[in-house]
C-alpha cells in the first residue's frame, strides 16, 4: 500500500477521533479563558468544592455499578480500584485536608514536589485501564510499578538533594501517555490475529480516552508552572468527563476481546512444529468444504473444530504457513469468492455479494476489495471485461 493510501486509511479510521480532539481542544481553550474571570474566593470557597463533590460522587457511584457488573473480569476490577482512589482523593480535597493550588516554593515552579508526585500518581492510575484493555494479560504489578518508578526516583532526588528535578515531574505524564499510545498497534495486531472482521471491535473509544488523558497531562504541566485557577478549573471538569465517559463505555460496550478471551492450556511445541504440513492440509480442506469464512463472526478459535491446538499455536500456524494474520488469511478467501461472483454473476448487487462472501456490509466489502486489489469492484469488473475482449 502506498504512503498516500496509508494516510487516507489512517484519516478514514481515526477521522472521528481527530474531530473529537479538535472539539476538546476548543473547549479546553475556552474554559481556560473563561476561568480567568472567576474570582479566587469564589473558586476556592465554592466552585472547587462543588467539583470535588461531583468527582467523589461519580467515582463512588461508578465503582458501585462496576462491582455489581464486574463479572469476575480483571479489567473492570482495575477500573473499580481507580475510581475508589479518585473518590478518596476528591473527598480529601473536599474536606480541605490539602490543596492542589498552593503557594509556590522557591524556584520557577508553582506546585511543590509532593503535589507533582500526587498528580503523576493520579494520571498513572488513569492509564492502567487502557493498558490492560489494549494488551490483555500484559499488565502485571511489576510492569505497573516500573512505569511509575522513574517519577518516584526523581521526586526523592529532588527532595534530598539540591538538584531541581521538578521539570521531570511535570513532563512525565506526557511520557506515560506516549508509552500507552504504543499499545494501540499491539491491540490492532491482536484483533487481526483472532478475528476475521475488525468492524465494531477496534479501540476508537480508547483513542478518545487517551486524547482526554493527554489534555489532562498538558493541563497538569501548565498547572505546575503557573498555578492558575482557570487551569485547575478546566482540569477538574475534564477529569469529570474522563470518569463519566470511561465508566459508561466500560459498562456498556461489547468488546469480544474481553467477552470471549479464554484461558487455554498450552500444547507442546514439538507436536505443532512436526505436524504443520498435515495441519495445513486439514485446514485448507475444511475451508474449501465448509466455507466457515462466509460467516462474518468467524474467528480464530473456530479453527479448533478441526485442529487440536490452542489460540496461541493456531495463530503461529497461520503466521508461519501463510505469512499473514488470521484476518488477512480469511480476507483472502472472501476476496477470492467475491472475484468469482463478480465475474460469473455480474448482475448481482454489491450488497448480495458482500453478504454471500462474509463481509459485514457493502461499505466494508468495497473498502477491503479496493485495498486488496487496488480497484473498487466496478473498476475491477470493467478491467476483466476489457481483458476478455482483447
Amino acid at each position: 500500500m502506498s504512503f498516500r493510501n496509508v494516510c487516507r486509511e489512517y484519516r478514514r479510521e481515526y477521522s472521528r477521533e481527530m474531530i473529537f480532539g479538535l472539539v476538546l481542544l476548543m473547549l479546553v481553550g475556552l474554559s481556560t479563558w473563561l476561568g480567568t474571570y472567576i474570582p479566587e474566593s469564589l473558586y476556592l470557597n465554592g466552585i472547587t468544592q462543588i467539583m470535588n463533590g461531583c468527582i467523589a460522587t461519580m467515582c463512588l457511584a461508578g465503582a458501585w455499578l462496576m462491582m455489581r457488573h464486574s463479572e469476575g473480569m480483571k479489567i473492570r476490577k482495575i477500573w473499580v480500584m481507580v475510581l475508589l482512589v479518585y473518590a478518596v482523593f476528591a473527598t480529601t480535597l473536599l474536606m480541605r485536608v490539602t490543596s492542589f493550588v498552593d503557594q509556590p516554593r522557591t524556584g520557577f515552579m508553582s506546585l511543590q514536589g509532593w503535589q507533582m508526585l500526587v498528580g503523576n500518581f493520579l494520571l498513572w492510575l488513569l492509564l492502567l485501564y487502557p493498558t490492560e484493555a489494549l494488551r490483555p494479560g500484559w499488565l502485571n504489578l511489576s510492569r505497573a510499578i516500573l512505569h511509575g518508578l522513574p517519577v518516584v526516583i526523581a521526586f526523592v532526588v529532588d527532595e534530598v538533594t539540591s538538584i531541581d528535578l521538578r521539570i521531570i515531574l511535570a513532563l512525565y505524564p506526557v511520557v506515560l501517555i506516549t508509552l500507552l499510545a504504543q499499545h494501540i498497534r499491539h491491540y490492532r495486531v491482536w484483533c487481526e490475529e483472532n478475528y476475521s472482521t475488525l468492524d465494531h471491535i477496534d479501540a476508537q473509544w480508547i483513542v478518545r480516552y487517551i486524547i482526554m488523558c493527554l489534555f489532562d497531562g498538558v493541563l497538569f504541566f501548565t498547572l505546575c508552572f503557573v498555578g492558575s485557577i482557570s487551569v485547575a478549573f478546566t482540569q477538574q471538569w475534564l477529569l469529570l468527563l474522563i470518569i463519566g465517559y470511561s465508566t459508561e463505555q466500560i459498562l456498556f460496550r461489547q468488546d469480544p476481546q474481553f467477552l470471549e478471551l479464554e484461558v487455554e492450556e498450552e500444547e507442546p511445541k514439538t507436536t505443532v512444529m512436526e505436524s504443520n504440513v498435515e495441519y495445513r492440509q486439514i485446514l485448507e480442506e475444511w475451508m474449501e468444504k465448509e466455507k466457515p469464512y462466509l460467516n462474518p463472526a468467524f474467528r480464530l478459535n473456530d479453527l479448533r473444530k478441526v485442529l487440536p491446538l490452542n489460540r496461541t499455536y493456531l495463530s503461529q500456524l497461520i503466521n508461519s504457513e501463510y505469512g499473514c494474520s488470521f484476518y488477512q488469511f480469511v480476507t483472502n478467501y472472501r476476496i477470492r469468492d467475491a472475484k468469482r461472483l463478480l465475474h460469473e454473476q455480474p448482475e448481482m448487487k454489491m450488497q448480495d455479494i458482500a453478504e454471500h462472501c462474509g463481509f459485514s456490509s457493502p461499505t466494508v466489502f468495497a473498502r477491503i476489495f479496493a485495498r486488496e486489489t487496488g480497484k473498487n469492484p466496478s473498476e475491477w469488473c470493467a478491467k476483466q471485461d476489457a481483458n476478455e475482449t482483447i
